[in-house]
């Protein structure tokens, strides 16, 4: 397992090398590495994890070339004389967060580190190299405990009682395997980058086991989330295998692409990519909140014993699947739309307008539609909250709430980071 990560790792670096974009940065070069590398993490960064990692490159990255552009406030360090190239500040800022995240890929990140600085023909005592280095050493001295969580945290298994998650079973061949404890469960509780805390943007209890609206979300995913004999159209289905593989680069190369379209500057490449990133990560955490708070059960679990749910209305089926596997943690809210949410309402904010045109690139191999275009940034959210009920995976309420609460992050985040020196 560990060699194949440190191939693909490679496979990577020399992709990179061969392919880069003429008209991208430093910024999104090596927020390109960083996905590459969070990609091919061994063991894999499950859930939210890959975007905590993401968001610490970025703010390490954002503040070594404001430090030294001066266009936009600081996130969080300060470096005063900062001088040098952006680009050198970039690199090792980006390289020394890699590398405090994931120590066994030193080697690799080096050998990348060194390339581009000779591909850019920087040198090695640029000051721009001392200002990468402090930047990363200020988030990293704050994020870590966030990163990497508790030493030895406590397995998490919920409840068996009607309503309360707990772990579920895989039937289709792949990640995730059977009856794992929830991932990350005190994630929640932990440093935000931007937010005050997890919980301030907690949402209302999901809604009561013998509710209209549990019904209506209930009687909804039954049918249009099964593996068999869905009630799903065609296009309903190809979107879900769109969708059907939710790696962090779902999101990030679109946002590379836009920066790398629109901004003209290393100073705007580094704030959109932070704060679509520190939106992003904030947004896990609050989703991580309400999961571990609430402990809501999967539809999986809620249909498999809907005649123990008190509800007249919710006919149970002991042999229900869903479209995918089922990931192993609660289910209310939903993170891929608490996180597509922060990345569209950011976008939003960063250009001054929801309708801008973007590509995003199906991360499934088996999807039959490998791109979609899209004319607004909402139309992305709008899309995941479906997605994940032709999923099987979230009801609906889940969806739109965590849709709500990403749109707060997002404009949390932007009110109080990037702002104007």
């Amino acid at each position: 397992m560990k060699r194949m990560a440190s191939l693909l790792v490679t496979t990577a670096i020399i992709s990179w090398s061969l392919a880069s974009p003429v008209q991208a940065d430093a910024v999104t070069d090596w927020n390109e590495i960083a996905v590459d590398t969070v990609m091919a993490a061994s063991p894999p960064r499950l859930g939210p994890l890959g975007f905590l990692d993401i968001a610490v490159v970025q703010a390490s990255v954002y503040d070594a070339v404001q430090a030294i552009g001066k266009k936009y406030k600081t996130y969080k360090v300060e470096i005063p004389g900062a001088s040098g190239s952006p680009d050198a500040a970039v690199a090792k800022a980006a390289r020394d967060a890699l590398v405090a995240i994931f120590p066994d890929k030193s080697e690799l990140l080096d050998t990348t580190y060194r390339g581009y600085l000779t591909k850019k023909n920087l040198k090695e005592n640029d000051p721009g190299i001392a200002v990468g280095e402090k930047a990363t050493a200020g988030i990293i001295s704050q994020y870590a405990s966030t990163v990497r969580g508790p030493t030895s945290p406590e397995p998490f298994k919920g409840d068996t009682k009607p309503g309360m998650w707990h772990p579920t079973t895989s039937y289709q061949t792949g990640s995730p395997p059977s009856g794992l404890a929830m991932v990350a469960p005190w994630l929640g509780s932990m440093n935000c980058f931007v937010m005050t805390s997890g919980d301030q943007f907690r949402a209302p209890p999901p809604p009561e086991l013998t509710s209209e609206q549990y019904t209506r979300d209930y009687n909804e995913v039954k049918d249009l989330g099964s593996f068999s004999n869905s009630k799903r159209t065609e296009e309903q289905t190809q979107l879900a295998q769109f969708y059907g593989v939710l790696a962090p680069n779902i999101w990030e190369k679109p946002l590379r692409d836009l920066a790398e379209k629109y901004t003209d500057n290393i100073n705007d490449s580094a704030r959109l990519l932070a704060l679509v990133s520190l939106a992003m990560a904030d947004a896990s955490i609050t989703v991580w909140d309400n999961k571990r708070h609430y402990v809501y059960w999967r539809p999986v679990t809620a249909i498999q014993e809907g005649e123990n749910d008190g509800n007249p209305a919710t006919a149970g089926d002991p042999s229900w699947q869903p479209f995918l596997n089922t990931p192993p943690y609660p289910e209310y809210t939903s993170g891929a739309n608490g996180i597509t949410a922060a990345f569209a309402r950011t976008l939003a904010l960063f250009f001054g307008k929801d309708d801008m045109t973007f590509t995003v690139t199906s991360t499934n191999p088996q999807s039959p539609v490998k791109a979609k275009e899209y004319k607004k940034f909402s139309d992305m959210a709008s899309d995941m909250v479906n997605v994940r009920i032709y999923h099987g995976v979230h009801f609906r309420t889940a969806d739109e709430v965590a849709r709500d609460q990403g749109i707060k992050v997002a404009e949390w985040v932007f009110s109080h980071v990037g702002t104007p020196k």
